[in-house]
């Protein structure tokens, strides 16, 4: 099956000082049998200096894709916090681009398959973004998805923040970018405008998908799954749950959950797994 599990997944166990990246590898690689990882710049960045987060040094990159080759381990997704595009200061835009071409160039050392790089805006809430910000957005996002396509893999944001919350303006921007190597990886379910639709508007562009808890446990997860290959998606799916506590056992349950939701999938539309 087609799953992965998300870096942000650890991310209490990492905050305990409990697990680093290479602990994150031999976890997904020994404990859950994977081989494939969702890995998260969050293991590998100074969050001490929001929001430009500063990328370890290359040599400690090379050290990962080492970690990554000597385990036969593939990066089916690269999400990155720190480098989002938008900001209202010009000044911190500049540096958000800056540390964003950083990144890329850490995804081409890392071999990843797919990059998250978000549009900016807030947490919490939905931000339809103006023509200035627009404009912006979709030139750095046609710039990135160049650098994409040169070096062999998809990018683009996760519904996330700011405007990434609405499908809709997701929609506007993927048609606005126009480019093979852009697309979403799609939260399922994590909408603040269109919540009952939003995965599906957005699934024609969805490169990676994440389930956390609540969406594993919604009713519509069996339906979801089928909407997504019907619409052509051939990634996997990630889990992304930071649990409170016991993120091991969580995380197991969760892959456990999602593994049931694909094989209900299969079997009622005919399929075999």
């Amino acid at each position: 099956m087609n799953i992965s599990i998300g870096g942000y997944s650890f991310n209490n166990t990492y905050l305990e000082g409990k697990m680093d990246v290479f602990g994150y590898l031999e976890t997904v690689k020994y404990r859950y049998r994977m081989d494939v990882v969702d890995l998260w710049n969050g293991f590998f960045i100074d969050r001490s200096s929001k929001p430009i987060m500063k990328l370890a040094d290359e040599s400690y990159i090379r050290k990962i894709r080492e970690a990554l080759d000597e385990k036969e381990m593939r990066v089916v997704n690269f999400a990155i916090d720190g480098a989002h595009l938008w900001d209202p200061d010009e000044d911190m835009r500049n540096q958000l681009y800056d540390n964003a071409l950083l990144h890329l160039r850490a995804s081409v050392i890392l071999g990843a398959e797919t990059v998250r790089i978000d549009t900016g805006g807030s947490y919490e809430n939905f931000e339809q973004m103006g023509e200035e910000q627009f404009e912006y957005t979709v030139k750095r996002y046609r710039e990135f998805s160049d650098y994409a396509r040169e070096h062999g893999f998809l990018l683009g944001p996760e519904n996330h923040m700011g405007a990434s919350l609405n499908p809709n303006e997701m929609k506007r921007l993927a048609e606005a970018v126009d480019h093979p190597s852009f697309g979403f990886l799609v939260h399922l379910g994590r909408w603040k405008e269109n919540q009952a639709e939003g995965d599906s508007i957005v699934a024609p562009w969805a490169y990676h998908t994440h389930f956390d808890e609540e969406t594993a446990d919604g009713e519509q997860a069996v339906s979801t799954i089928h909407m997504l290959r019907e619409a052509g998606y051939k990634g996997y799916f990630g889990v992304e749950y930071n649990a409170p506590g016991n993120q091991y056992i969580e995380t197991e349950l969760l892959i456990s959950k999602v593994k049931k939701i694909l094989v209900d999938a299969s079997q009622s539309s005919g399929r075999g797994e």
